[in-house]
């Protein structure tokens, strides 16, 4: 194929989601494919054959700098000797993400096909995780993908009382001190909206991801990064 062939487009356009979210069904799980849906604001709900394609209206988007911490957190994160890692576990956050149970799911859609499809999303720096420890021991994570100023989230996990919020607290201080504009939280549940996460009508989050698309993206090992959001936050992941 020469250099000037025109690049492969994998979903048609226009797309028009159903009532569920549901834009389209079909297509792979390749990097080029998961590349182009997210910036169309698409993302994939499960692997293997026929993969369905979801942009939900509303949207749920949480602001960086207005993530509700709350007094009993706080306390949580300063007295209960946890520290934090990025990067360090990827396929581990993604494997508890898909091992945890949940309300109104009797399986997960985190399928062996997901695992390895961003798992090579981390290979290139395009997908991220947060893990939070206690004394060596995972008690709370999450993983996703960075397009330019979004990170865009894709599932959570704790094995403790507010694991996944120390996680989700330490992203979110990650990102606020290098400029990110939102996390994409996807479908906006209770839960997140009362940790400050707003419902975007579709048409508003696609307009910020067409901004989006001319901002540099921070696709590198990210295993260096620390926080401050509690004193004895590190970078190692191991107390």
């Amino acid at each position: 194929m020469s250099d000037t062939a025109p690049k492969r487009r994998w979903f048609p356009d226009p797309l028009t989601p159903d009532a569920s979210g549901l834009a389209f069904v079909g297509g792979e799980l390749s990097r080029e494919a998961l590349v182009e849906a997210y910036g169309r604001g698409l993302f994939p709900w499960r692997g293997g054959a026929d993969v369905p394609w979801y942009c939900p209206d509303p949207r749920g988007v949480l602001r960086v700098g207005a993530l509700r911490v709350s007094r009993s957190l706080a306390m949580r994160a300063r007295n209960g000797g946890v520290s934090v890692a990025f990067d360090v576990d990827f396929r581990g956050v993604m494997q508890r993400c898909a091992n945890t149970a949940r309300r109104h799911e009797s399986s997960t859609w985190i399928t062996e096909d997901i695992v390895a499809a961003y798992s090579a999303l981390h290979d290139v720096g395009i997908a991220h995780a947060v893990e939070v420890y206690r004394e060596g021991v995972p008690i709370g994570g999450l993983y996703g993908l960075t397009f330019g100023g979004i990170f865009h989230g894709e599932s959570m996990y704790h094995r403790a009382p507010d694991g996944s919020k120390l996680a989700l607290w330490a992203l979110h201080e990650a990102l606020r001190v290098r400029g990110f504009w939102v996390i994409d939280c996807q479908v906006p549940s209770p839960h997140l909206i009362r940790l400050g996460a707003e419902r975007w009508p579709a048409r508003e989050y696609l307009a910020l991801l067409a901004r989006n698309a001319h901002r540099p993206s921070a696709h590198h090992d990210w295993s260096t990064w620390r926080v401050a959001c509690l004193p004895a936050w590190t970078a190692s992941g191991r107390s």
